[in-house]
């Protein structure tokens, strides 16, 4: 990108008016130049960031495929001392158990957080009572 010089030899020579409009010109190149440069910061970020969340969801998927070759090997080391069905259906019963009680425990701290109002929403209400107050006396 070529940029012209900001200061010209000759300043002296030229009007007021002159002057004036150079300097929005230069300005107006200015902020040109600067938005050009924030978007090619913005894509190199954003391309970084993508890069990134494909890492990561890569992560999960492999993490979850990970998860269930433990629970296959579960089944399989049961399988040894008992029947294969049995062991399928202990090791299904078992993770069903988990995501139950993962379910209700959820549920209760979500109740619970709920239920109970912020303390600044609570401080906003007292404020507005003493407003209310305050302007009936």
């Amino acid at each position: 990108m070529h940029t012209e010089p900001v200061h010209a030899p000759d300043l002296s020579q030229r009007s007021t008016a002159q002057l004036v409009r150079d300097v929005g010109e230069q300005l107006s190149r200015l902020v040109r130049t600067e938005v050009r440069l924030a978007q090619i910061e913005l894509r190199s970020k954003g391309k970084q960031a993508g890069v990134g969340a494909a890492l990561i969801s890569a992560g999960g998927v492999l993490g979850l495929l990970g998860g269930a070759m433990l629970i296959a090997t579960a089944v399989l080391a049961l399988n040894i001392v008992l029947p294969a069905w049995l062991a399928a259906l202990i090791v299904a019963v078992a993770l069903l158990a988990v995501a139950g009680v993962a379910a209700l425990v959820g549920r209760s701290r979500l109740k619970r957080s709920s239920a109970a109002l912020p303390e600044s929403l609570e401080s906003i209400k007292q404020d507005y009572r003493e407003l209310g107050k305050a302007l009936k006396r």
